[in-house]
């Protein structure tokens, strides 16, 4: 993967999760969505900002340009890479919450909480791959900071969906106790498992140089 298509992608997955938070917060109703939508632009900007600077917003890569920190020939693709990011997440959303109400566990369909949960544990394990293990971030001060708000994120934005979980022992955990049946744990392992994968290939595609 180019350079140039690298930070465009970084910039796609940051706008992507950035507005699907929003939606997703409002939409559930979340009493603590400013804190949600917060903290999934600051492990995204933790994430991605050594790749392409964690703009995630075309008002941020104009201001950028303007100051002389982004080439003209990387603008118009940042905006687009942004917009597209917003508009596959409006329509996620969309798809996800018109005509749909109440939670995964008590009548909405399984299939919300298996999106979720695999975009979320997609995060949570691009942001820990990111952070913890890149060599861009050396003995970085702020990766406990990135990976915790990541989950906080998530639990913000789609814990009325799925629970939130985001790990299989988590998920094996609540199992055991009772808070979710045995027969939804199908749609918390797969669903991680891919997110993992997912994360673990993404990670080698924007980072190539990092083995």
């Amino acid at each position: 993967m180019s350079e140039p298509v690298r930070k465009y992608v970084t910039e796609f997955i940051g706008a992507f999760f950035l507005v699907f938070t929003v939606i997703s917060s409002v939409s559930t109703h979340s009493q603590l969505a400013p804190l949600g939508i917060g903290a999934v632009l600051m492990v995204m900007i933790f994430a991605g900002g050594h790749i392409s600077g964690g703009h995630y917003n075309p008002a941020v890569s104009i201001a950028a340009f303007v100051r002389g920190r982004l080439d003209s020939s990387d603008l118009v693709p940042y905006i687009v890479a942004q917009l597209i990011g917003g508009t596959l997440a409006a329509l996620l959303g969309l798809w996800m919450f018109t005509n749909h109400a109440g939670s995964a566990w008590s009548g909405k369909p399984l299939w919300m909480a298996l999106v979720v949960e695999i975009l979320f544990t997609f995060a949570l394990a691009y942001v820990v791959l990111n952070v913890a293990t890149s060599k861009d971030h050396p003995d970085n001060s702020f990766y406990g900071l990135a990976i915790g708000f990541t989950v906080a994120a998530g639990v913000v934005a789609v814990g009325a969906i799925s629970g939130a979980a985001f790990n299989p022992a988590v998920a094996l955990g609540v199992t055991l106790s009772h808070l979710s049946p045995w027969g939804n744990i199908w749609v918390y392992w797969g669903a991680q498992v891919i997110g993992g994968v997912a994360a673990g290939l993404t990670f080698k595609a924007l980072n190539p140089t990092d083995a």
